[in-house]
């Protein structure tokens, strides 16, 4: 009582989206570990910190860590614990004084929102993998409750990403592959998409297919954006950090859609998907 229902069922339904999320976080760390510094662009750490070479090679070596520990059974929920309490490090205090200092750039709010998508992921995995006296376990971030807290999150965290297509359609346009055509339509439509998935997240209608059509068009923008980006230019840590970030993040929606798994695929009942949700616990 109090964990996911099926938990086992859950899991092995997000194993793939787990090792996917694992082997990011991986490339990230080392990324940081070789370059001295912090992620590129989604870490922004201002360059005069005190000692700050020497927390890049920490922040790698905990986002290294974590994602080989995501990679064993035995260590799921340590690691996804770990990275859960990194990431909302990074959120609050990379992330959030950007939104407070300049609320009326829609980019810091999207870059926010991306970081809150991780956040989540790394939540999903510890509440449907933490058991009682298991170190470390925490119950309010552990089970039924916190796992709808953690989908939320994520529904939360997509209109703010989706606005910052629609506001930046021109740059969204511009990364869009010259072979497609309309790409300015392109760049109108992910944002919209965005913002469809997380209400109907949010209001939990259709939550199962939303999350699962967020997860593939993330996916999809990471092979069809990114990699070409790393294969042009495999030297520039920028492309891969770049791509590392949309791979996690798109793991990240893997994982959450997943935690779905019993939930029906087309319901328009809010009343309905709740009393599922009360069933899983």
């Amino acid at each position: 009582m109090g964990h996911c229902s099926a938990t086992e069922r859950c899991m092995r339904s997000a194993d793939s989206g787990r090792a996917v999320f694992a082997l990011a976080f991986v490339v990230l760390g080392l990324l940081s570990l070789f370059s001295g510094d912090f992620a590129y662009v989604w870490q922004p750490v201002p360059p005069g910190l005190p000692a700050r070479a020497v927390l890049a090679c920490l922040s790698g070596a905990v986002m290294l860590l974590g994602g080989v520990g995501l990679l064993l059974r035995r260590t799921h929920a340590p690691a996804s614990f770990v990275l859960l309490v990194y990431t909302l490090v990074w959120l609050l205090v990379l992330h959030v004084p950007r939104v407070i200092m300049g609320p009326q750039h829609e980019v810091n709010w999207g870059g926010c929102a991306e970081i809150v998508t991780l956040v989540a992921g790394c939540w999903t995995l510890y509440a449907c993998n933490a058991r009682p006296g298991r170190a470390p376990y925490i119950a309010a971030l552990s089970g039924a409750n916190a796992l709808r807290m953690a989908r939320l999150a994520f529904a939360l965290a997509l209109p703010l990403i989706g606005l910052e297509h629609l506001i930046y359609a021109k740059e969204t346009a511009d990364m869009v592959p010259a072979w497609l055509p309309y790409r300015m339509g392109w760049a109108y439509v992910t944002g919209i998409a965005h913002i469809a998935a997380g209400f109907a997240m949010a209001l939990d209608v259709l939550p199962r297919l939303a999350a699962t059509l967020e997860a593939w068009m993330m996916g999809i923008f990471t092979v069809l954006v990114w990699m070409p980006m790393v294969m042009a230019a495999p030297s520039q840590r920028f492309v891969w950090t770049g791509c590392m970030i949309s791979l996690v993040i798109t793991a990240a929606g893997w994982i959450v859609a997943s935690s779905y798994r019993d939930a029906p695929w087309l319901s328009f009942s809010r009343a309905r998907n709740r009393v599922i949700a009360l069933a899983l616990r």
